[in-house]
Protein backbone atom coordinates (compact mmCIF):
# COMPACT_ATOMS: atom_id res chain seq x y z
CA UNK A 1 0.00 0.00 0.00
CA UNK A 2 1.49 3.58 -0.93
CA UNK A 3 2.31 5.61 1.84
CA UNK A 4 -0.44 8.61 2.72
CA UNK A 5 1.59 11.72 2.98
CA UNK A 6 -1.56 13.98 3.95
CA UNK A 7 -4.42 13.36 6.41
CA UNK A 8 -7.53 12.32 4.31
CA UNK A 9 -9.71 13.55 7.59
CA UNK A 10 -8.69 17.31 6.66
CA UNK A 11 -9.39 16.88 2.87
CA UNK A 12 -12.23 18.93 1.77
CA UNK A 13 -14.38 17.18 -1.71
CA UNK A 14 -13.12 19.70 -4.63
CA UNK A 15 -16.47 21.65 -6.31
CA UNK A 16 -16.93 19.36 -8.96
CA UNK A 17 -19.36 22.07 -11.01
CA UNK A 18 -16.32 24.14 -11.77
CA UNK A 19 -14.52 24.10 -15.22
CA UNK A 20 -12.22 22.90 -14.88
CA UNK A 21 -14.00 19.21 -14.06
CA UNK A 22 -16.15 19.96 -17.56
CA UNK A 23 -13.91 17.07 -19.15
CA UNK A 24 -14.25 14.52 -15.94
CA UNK A 25 -17.81 15.85 -16.43
CA UNK A 26 -18.56 14.94 -20.15
CA UNK A 27 -16.99 11.26 -19.45
CA UNK A 28 -20.01 10.75 -17.85
CA UNK A 29 -22.56 12.80 -19.44
CA UNK A 30 -25.03 11.06 -21.42
CA UNK A 31 -28.92 11.09 -22.10
CA UNK A 32 -29.54 9.73 -18.23
CA UNK A 33 -26.87 12.10 -17.03
CA UNK A 34 -26.76 15.44 -17.71
CA UNK A 35 -23.76 17.92 -16.41
CA UNK A 36 -24.96 18.05 -12.69
CA UNK A 37 -25.86 14.87 -11.72
CA UNK A 38 -22.45 13.99 -13.32
CA UNK A 39 -20.41 16.71 -10.97
CA UNK A 40 -22.41 15.13 -8.41
CA UNK A 41 -21.39 11.58 -8.83
CA UNK A 42 -17.72 12.76 -9.10
CA UNK A 43 -18.69 14.50 -5.82
CA UNK A 44 -19.70 10.63 -4.63
CA UNK A 45 -16.53 9.06 -6.21
CA UNK A 46 -14.26 11.31 -4.75
CA UNK A 47 -16.06 10.74 -0.99
CA UNK A 48 -15.72 6.68 -0.94
CA UNK A 49 -11.94 7.19 -2.29
CA UNK A 50 -11.48 9.86 0.80
CA UNK A 51 -13.61 6.99 3.49
CA UNK A 52 -10.86 4.45 2.00
CA UNK A 53 -7.92 6.81 2.46
CA UNK A 54 -9.10 7.29 6.04
CA UNK A 55 -9.03 3.55 6.99
CA UNK A 56 -6.17 3.03 5.39
CA UNK A 57 -4.78 6.52 7.14
CA UNK A 58 -5.89 4.79 10.19
CA UNK A 59 -3.73 1.83 9.73
CA UNK A 60 -0.53 3.48 8.54
CA UNK A 61 -0.75 5.52 11.94
CA UNK A 62 -1.07 2.79 14.09
CA UNK A 63 1.61 0.79 12.47
CA UNK A 64 3.78 4.45 12.78
CA UNK A 65 3.16 4.41 16.81
CA UNK A 66 4.06 0.62 17.16
CA UNK A 67 7.32 0.62 15.62
CA UNK A 68 7.93 3.99 17.19
CA UNK A 69 7.06 2.20 20.34
CA UNK A 70 9.58 -1.18 19.41
CA UNK A 71 12.49 1.89 18.31
CA UNK A 72 11.66 3.15 21.82
CA UNK A 73 11.90 -0.11 23.59
CA UNK A 74 15.09 -1.06 22.12
CA UNK A 75 16.63 2.30 23.00
CA UNK A 76 15.77 2.21 26.48
CA UNK A 77 16.71 -2.33 26.28
CA UNK A 78 19.79 -0.62 24.73
CA UNK A 79 20.43 1.83 26.93
CA UNK A 80 19.97 -0.57 30.54
CA UNK A 81 22.16 -2.63 28.58
CA UNK A 82 24.90 0.13 28.48
CA UNK A 83 24.77 1.35 31.57
CA UNK A 84 24.81 -2.38 33.28
CA UNK A 85 28.01 -3.09 31.21
CA UNK A 86 29.36 0.49 32.78
CA UNK A 87 28.13 -0.71 36.29
CA UNK A 88 30.06 -3.86 35.87
CA UNK A 89 33.34 -2.63 34.40
CA UNK A 90 33.24 -0.27 37.16
CA UNK A 91 32.77 -2.69 39.70
CA UNK A 92 35.44 -5.33 38.27
CA UNK A 93 38.04 -1.84 38.45
CA UNK A 94 36.54 -1.67 41.91
CA UNK A 95 37.04 -5.48 42.91
CA UNK A 96 40.84 -4.93 41.65
CA UNK A 97 41.32 -2.19 43.86
CA UNK A 98 40.39 -3.37 47.31
CA UNK A 99 39.79 -7.04 46.78
CA UNK A 100 39.59 -7.48 50.31
CA UNK A 101 36.75 -5.64 50.95
CA UNK A 102 34.73 -7.94 47.92
CA UNK A 103 36.16 -11.01 49.05
CA UNK A 104 33.80 -13.66 49.13
CA UNK A 105 32.80 -14.80 52.48
CA UNK A 106 31.45 -18.24 53.01
CA UNK A 107 28.08 -18.69 54.44
CA UNK A 108 28.68 -20.42 57.77
CA UNK A 109 27.38 -20.75 60.93
CA UNK A 110 29.61 -18.88 63.64
CA UNK A 111 31.56 -21.49 65.51
CA UNK A 112 30.38 -22.07 68.88
CA UNK A 113 33.55 -23.54 70.32
CA UNK A 114 36.51 -21.55 71.43
CA UNK A 115 39.31 -21.85 69.31
CA UNK A 116 42.40 -23.84 70.71
CA UNK A 117 46.18 -22.91 69.50
CA UNK A 118 48.73 -24.37 71.55
CA UNK A 119 52.01 -23.36 71.74
CA UNK A 120 54.38 -24.57 68.33
CA UNK A 121 56.11 -26.53 70.78
CA UNK A 122 52.98 -28.50 71.78
CA UNK A 123 51.85 -29.15 68.46
CA UNK A 124 55.30 -29.75 66.92
CA UNK A 125 56.08 -32.59 69.66
CA UNK A 126 52.07 -33.94 68.86
CA UNK A 127 53.11 -34.50 64.99
CA UNK A 128 55.94 -36.02 65.94
CA UNK A 129 54.04 -38.44 67.89
CA UNK A 130 55.98 -37.58 71.46
CA UNK A 131 54.20 -37.74 74.60
CA UNK A 132 52.88 -34.22 75.14
CA UNK A 133 52.02 -32.92 78.90
CA UNK A 134 48.17 -32.29 79.43
CA UNK A 135 49.39 -28.91 80.81
CA UNK A 136 50.01 -26.90 77.65
CA UNK A 137 45.92 -27.88 77.52
CA UNK A 138 44.66 -26.30 80.60
CA UNK A 139 44.12 -22.78 80.56
CA UNK A 140 47.14 -21.53 82.03
CA UNK A 141 49.14 -23.38 79.18
CA UNK A 142 46.76 -22.25 76.48
CA UNK A 143 47.13 -18.46 77.88
CA UNK A 144 51.04 -18.75 77.49
CA UNK A 145 50.50 -20.00 74.27
CA UNK A 146 48.40 -16.74 73.39
CA UNK A 147 50.80 -14.29 74.11
CA UNK A 148 53.82 -16.64 72.28
CA UNK A 149 51.62 -15.67 69.03
CA UNK A 150 52.27 -11.95 69.87
CA UNK A 151 55.85 -12.46 70.14
CA UNK A 152 57.33 -11.89 66.71
CA UNK A 153 60.74 -13.31 67.60
CA UNK A 154 58.89 -16.70 67.50
CA UNK A 155 59.79 -17.15 64.03
CA UNK A 156 63.23 -16.73 64.76
CA UNK A 157 65.01 -20.36 63.29
CA UNK A 158 67.38 -22.11 65.41
CA UNK A 159 69.23 -25.81 64.79
CA UNK A 160 68.28 -28.39 66.58
CA UNK A 161 69.94 -32.29 66.69
CA UNK A 162 67.43 -34.78 66.94
CA UNK A 163 68.01 -38.53 68.43
CA UNK A 164 69.83 -39.67 65.62
CA UNK A 165 72.09 -36.92 64.99
CA UNK A 166 69.77 -35.19 62.29
CA UNK A 167 70.20 -31.30 62.69
CA UNK A 168 66.94 -29.58 61.56
CA UNK A 169 65.67 -25.91 62.08
CA UNK A 170 62.47 -25.30 64.02
CA UNK A 171 61.29 -21.61 64.80
CA UNK A 172 62.04 -20.40 68.65
CA UNK A 173 58.27 -20.62 69.28
CA UNK A 174 58.25 -24.66 68.85
CA UNK A 175 61.00 -24.89 71.58
CA UNK A 176 59.90 -25.67 74.64
CA UNK A 177 60.30 -22.60 77.18
CA UNK A 178 61.92 -23.85 80.58
CA UNK A 179 61.59 -20.89 82.41
CA UNK A 180 57.44 -21.85 82.57
CA UNK A 181 57.16 -24.55 84.71
CA UNK A 182 55.14 -27.60 83.41
CA UNK A 183 52.68 -29.30 85.58
CA UNK A 184 53.13 -33.08 85.33
CA UNK A 185 49.87 -34.86 84.61
CA UNK A 186 49.80 -36.78 87.72
CA UNK A 187 49.87 -33.27 89.74
CA UNK A 188 46.73 -31.97 87.31
CA UNK A 189 43.62 -31.06 89.21
CA UNK A 190 40.53 -33.03 88.30
CA UNK A 191 39.07 -29.96 86.89
CA UNK A 192 42.20 -29.22 84.93
CA UNK A 193 42.27 -32.98 83.86
CA UNK A 194 38.74 -32.65 82.70
CA UNK A 195 39.39 -29.35 81.06
CA UNK A 196 42.43 -30.07 79.25
CA UNK A 197 42.04 -33.87 77.78
CA UNK A 198 39.32 -33.24 75.63
CA UNK A 199 41.27 -29.87 74.00
CA UNK A 200 44.28 -32.03 73.13
CA UNK A 201 41.36 -35.00 71.23
CA UNK A 202 40.02 -31.89 69.28
CA UNK A 203 43.67 -30.41 68.46
CA UNK A 204 44.94 -33.88 66.63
Amino acid sequence: MPLILNDPNTAVAPDFTREEYQEARTELSNELIDDALAARILTNLWSVANNKDKVAWAQQREEEILVADREHQQLEKEVVMRLADEQNVARREECKKNKSKYAPVRDIDVPSDPVIIPLQYTTRKMKAGEYCELHYFTNRGLEKASHSLLTTDAEVLVMLTSVNGVHTWVPVGAMKDTKTPVTKDKNLTWEQFNGSAPRMVSSM
